[in-house]
């Protein structure tokens, strides 16, 4: 990441590069893509409402970011990969950032939870970030220096209350990010993740109201 001396910002910059990030058009995601859009990557990104996703390219088109994206419900396995060809296609076959973000909870006791709230859970948070990685390896490799960031949270180190599939789908993300940190590495390719306490997204406004 090169330092941009003409950055109105004064920050280093991020021309050049492409990033995908999934779940961008709300919370931490809509953050991130603001984010790397302002420091001047061309970003995809996706959700699964197309008219939210219309009004979000629609305003990012106006501030001047190069941000394109398409529909895609991250639990789908054909969807997913529909997605990662759309951005093959783009970029050419190469990707610098993979910003693996969606994800969602339902708050309640253990004994409580379904089979199919079980099963919708580990595929939005877990299984969805571990196939787009999976999917995306050979984008991130091909562009010589990749950047692989999930998007975890403190529940994922801690009991925190905040329902026990949940915390434990982000402590497998911990887990994966570390994995692929040593077995990607050779390849270039960075993994980091994050985990956040509380940040005010629709997601926790259940629970910070």
């Amino acid at each position: 990441m090169a330092k941009d001396s003409t950055s109105s910002r004064g920050r280093w910059s991020l021309k050049g590069t492409t990033a995908l990030v999934t779940g961008g058009t709300k919370g931490i995601g809509l953050a991130v893509v603001k984010e790397l859009a302002a420091l001047g990557a061309t970003v995809y990104t996706c959700c699964r409402n197309q008219d939210q996703l219309n009004e979000c390219l629609k305003e990012w088109e106006m501030k001047g970011f190069q941000v394109f994206g398409s529909v895609c419900d991250a639990t789908s396995p054909a969807q997913r990969e529909a997605l990662i060809n759309n951005v093959s296609s783009m970029f050419n076959a190469q990707l610098n950032i993979l910003i693996n973000n969606v994800g969602t909870n339902d708050w309640k006791p253990t004994a409580k939870y379904t089979s199919t709230e079980l099963s919708t859970l580990l595929s939005t948070n877990f299984e969805s970030a571990y196939h787009f990685s999976q999917l995306a390896y050979p984008l991130l490799k091909a562009s010589g220096h990749g950047s692989i960031v999930f998007v975890s949270s403190v529940a994922g180190v801690f009991s925190i209350n905040l329902g026990s599939i949940y915390g434990s789908t982000k402590g497998a993300m911990n887990q994966l990010t570390k994995e692929l940190a040593c077995e990607w590495a050779k390849d270039n390719i960075r993994t980091n993740c994050v985990a956040p306490w509380f940040v005010r997204t629709p997601l926790t406004e259940q629970v910070m109201s």
